[in-house]
């Protein structure tokens, strides 16, 4: 068994690692610097100490492929419920917080509105709002802000006009999410008071939807819901709207910032070889989720339910915190050749950095969608685009459950 304190087969210090954003790992779009060496040495279970509020929580990180597939595949063995002392986001109430039956019945309410095909059916729509803020964003002229300008408006237009939301009430969800999703300076008490406004806000509007039903997500959510407690209801929309907008949008920077200050192909950055290889957008996105994915994956920690072997040959003791890391995994050796080279042709390319299993991310769909369409849309009518900064000038949220750039300037 592998219990905190052990040294580990990588020969580096323990503890090692303290929370997503905490000791060695670099700042910008880059992951830890050590995933790799982790999947691919010892056990690929590494012990590690976060801090959630005030106190340090020993945990074990999960880093090989298999082995991150198997914990989030095996929700009766791995518990996100039973591990909500070691999360630094209040999930309870939410899908991210639910296992088993319940949480497969809360998903079902809305899972028909986000299948690939009923994402497809939404191509045109996403297409027409990325080119309805884009031109705002140029008519406002350079320099200007990809977040500000273009990314957020952008996915919370499509988030919010799939669940019914009111055009004015959108910059106040954005308020209301940043402080729900953050960390930091934040405490747990300030990410409450957050969900608690959010939820009192959408409460009435389900309670304006069972009397007066509309085509929209939330009287879906309304009817198909109806028997869930109150918290349950209002929690369920707040996850996709703050989790739809802020992964899509953090995405969209985050690629950008990448795409211009990578280098790709001999002399050319990934923004230069798309300009010339328009029909590899689709792929390059892929690469780019499995290389630099904003979602914070190591912040979802799950309790070992019963002593456990690992498909590595790890074992695991009853009561155990584990995190399944997909940034680590995704730089597998055994599954991914040369894991840190960013490969727009990378096939096959079965990352999971939107999760596996019952927990895969319900808006990865609409997500991969709207990040492909910002980008394709960006290096067709701004082939010009550049950071208006220096690369190191930029800034990147730290102690949040959505990681990326705040802000982006941008000119072209």
């Amino acid at each position: 068994m592998i219990t905190p304190g052990q040294d580990i087969a990588t020969g580096l210090p323990h503890p090692f690692y303290v929370d997503a954003d905490g000791v060695n790992r670099p700042p910008g779009p880059e992951k830890h610097p050590h995933y790799a060496r982790f999947a691919a040495s010892g056990s690929g279970v590494v012990p590690i100490v976060r801090q959630v509020g005030g106190e340090l929580v020993p945990a074990l990180l999960i880093c090989r492929y298999a082995d991150v597939r198997e914990v989030l595949r095996r929700q009766d063995v791995f518990s996100r419920a039973a591990a909500a002392h070691a999360d630094q986001i209040d999930v309870a109430g939410t899908m991210l917080g639910m296992d088993g039956p319940e949480h497969a019945r809360v998903r079902g309410t809305v899972k028909d509105s986000f299948t690939k095909r009923a994402v497809a059916d939404l191509h045109t729509t996403v297409r027409a709002a990325a080119e309805a803020r884009l031109a705002e964003l140029i008519a406002g002229g350079h320099p200007a802000d990809l977040v500000r300008d273009f990314a957020i408006p952008f996915t919370l237009d499509v988030v919010c006009d799939l669940l019914g939301l009111p055009e004015k009430d959108r910059l106040q969800f954005r308020r209301w999410g940043d402080m729900f999703l953050g960390a930091g300076d934040l405490s747990r008490d300030d990410a409450a008071r957050s969900a608690d406004e959010m939820g009192g806000y959408l409460w009435n509007q389900l309670d304006q939807r069972r009397g007066c039903p509309t085509d929209d997500l939330l009287t879906r959510i309304a009817t198909a819901a109806a028997t869930e407690p109150m918290d349950v209801q209002v929690k369920l929309p707040i996850s996709l709207v703050v989790g739809g907008w802020e992964t899509a949008a953090s995405s969209i920077a985050t690629f950008v910032h990448v795409l211009r200050t990578r280098p790709y192909e001999k002399d050319r950055t990934g923004w230069e070889y798309l300009l010339d290889h328009p029909e590899q957008v689709d792929s390059a996105v892929t690469e780019l989720e499995r290389l630099y994915s904003t979602s914070n994956g190591d912040e979802m920690p799950r309790r070992v339910m019963a002593d456990v072997e690992l498909p590595s040959g790890a074992r695991l003791a009853e009561g155990d915190i584990v995190i399944p890391s997909h940034d680590a995994a995704n730089r597998d050796p055994a599954v991914f050749p040369d894991p840190e080279r960013m490969d727009f042709a990378r096939d096959p390319n079965p990352h999971l950095s939107f999760g596996y299993g019952p927990h895969h991310c319900i808006g990865a769909h609409l997500g991969a969608l709207e990040v492909r369409t910002a980008i394709a849309l960006l290096l067709r009518e701004l082939p010009g685009l550049r950071l208006a900064v220096p690369a190191d000038q930029v800034s990147w949220k730290a102690g949040h459950a959505i990681l990326g750039p705040p802000a982006l300037p941008v000119t072209w």
